[in-house]
């Protein structure tokens, strides 16, 4: 039922994520920079709220609760955008109600980390089990982007949004039938207690890496947004091409997830980060060159590779950081997206006004090499990260 779950949830991301830049701007008549705002104000929403509502995961209300309300919120919310045309309307829409929403994503991946413990999984194999949880996330992503562009040749962005509001509907029929009303234990709700976040904060290597992948996913977020833009404006492509590049990558996650997965087994999750870290400034810098459409197609094999470790093998590293915690461990991960997100946001106005298409992703690929080195520098905390994942 969990699995069920996540691709729902993956399902409905992958019907309106790639859409978001072209709803922004032909849907709601946004230019660059009020669509990178109206971006960065969504994401500080999802902040605000999954923070709050992952520490009360953690301490004081079961999961099967945070993700219902989560699922609501996504339904409410997503209809919203269905009919909502009105700016202002918009952003609150986008800010409280999705952003409640965004929780559903962390917290389906911190119950698979509880149901892991209780069923006593060795700690070496936990990246592999959850990589495979990651997978069926995945999934969703093979066929969610085509399928939501030929929709919305037939129905534009309100039959897109109805579909994914209806999606998170399904979701909270099955958390409702499906999964488990389970409080935190006491002895994790203590410890949960006895390390909050700010303390959290000096565990050795932390900081470090947050920054680094904060920076990743502020790459992640600009392309999310840049490329559809390259394909449709710069290249001359059509929506079709949106769907095809976006579709490719996730076919190539599933076995590649697998393999990530073992291979995090064996070696310290640190390097696997470091060489997708390197893996991505190449992949942008491909990126950067490209001249037709067809020409990006092949480059989202790179996208796959990197997306198996920064959304895998990280999330479980992430949770080791924070042992006992892995509402608010799993959110501290989300929200180094969050933030890598909004400071995409903000700077794609800037970026593509001064660059173009084209300058976006070169400066995507510096500022992962950027991530890399910070990474590689890290000597000091080694000896926590390298034991770990």
């Amino acid at each position: 039922m969990l699995i069920l779950a996540n691709i729902l949830i993956g399902v409905a991301y992958s019907f309106v994520l790639p859409f978001m830049s072209v709803f922004g701007t032909r849907g709601v008549g946004l230019g660059p920079v009020g669509l990178g705002a109206f971006m960065t104000a969504t994401s500080l929403g999802a902040i605000a709220c999954s923070t709050v509502l992952a520490r009360w995961s953690d301490v004081m209300l079961a999961r099967r609760t945070v993700l219902l309300l989560g699922g609501v919120a996504g339904c409410l919310g997503y209809l919203g955008y269905a009919f909502i045309r009105s700016v202002p309307w918009l952003v609150l829409n986008g800010v409280v109600v999705l952003g409640i929403a965004s929780i559903t994503f962390s917290q389906l991946f911190a119950y698979a980390r509880d149901l892991l413990t209780r069923r006593g999984v060795a700690a070496k194999d936990v990246p592999l089990y959850m990589n495979v949880f990651r997978l069926s996330f995945a999934l969703s992503w093979t066929v969610g982007p085509a399928v939501a562009a030929w929709l919305m040749t037939l129905a534009d962005f309100r039959g897109l949004f109805l579909v994914a509001s209806g999606f998170f509907a399904l979701f909270v029929l099955l958390v409702v039938v499906g999964i488990p009303n389970i409080l935190p234990a006491e002895a994790t709700r203590q410890q949960a207690l006895a390390m909050p976040l700010r303390r959290a904060w000096r565990t050795p290597g932390l900081v470090r890496h947050f920054v680094a992948f904060t920076l990743y996913f502020a790459c992640s977020a600009l392309a999310m947004v840049n490329l559809p833009l390259l394909l449709l404006e710069t290249l001359g492509g059509a929506p079709r091409d949106i769907g095809i590049a976006y579709s490719i990558a996730p076919v190539f996650e599933l076995p590649l997830m697998l393999l990530t997965g073992a291979l995090a087994a064996r070696f310290p999750a640190r390097r696997l980060i470091l060489g997708a870290l390197l893996l991505a400034s190449l992949y942008y810098a491909v990126l950067s060159m490209v001249q037709q459409p067809w020409q990006a197609f092949p480059a989202q094999v790179l996208s796959a590779a990197i997306v198996a470790v920064t959304s895998g093998v990280a999330i479980t590293f992430f949770q080791d950081f924070l042992p006992g915690q892995p509402g608010t461990a799993t959110n501290l991960y989300a929200t180094a997206q969050r933030i890598g997100s909004t400071t995409g946001y903000l700077c794609f106005g800037l970026l593509t006004s001064s660059f173009g298409a084209r300058g976006v992703f070169a400066c995507c690929a510096l500022v992962c090499a950027a991530a890399a080195a910070l990474l590689a520098t890290g000597r000091a905390d080694r000896h926590r990260v390298d034991g770990e994942g």
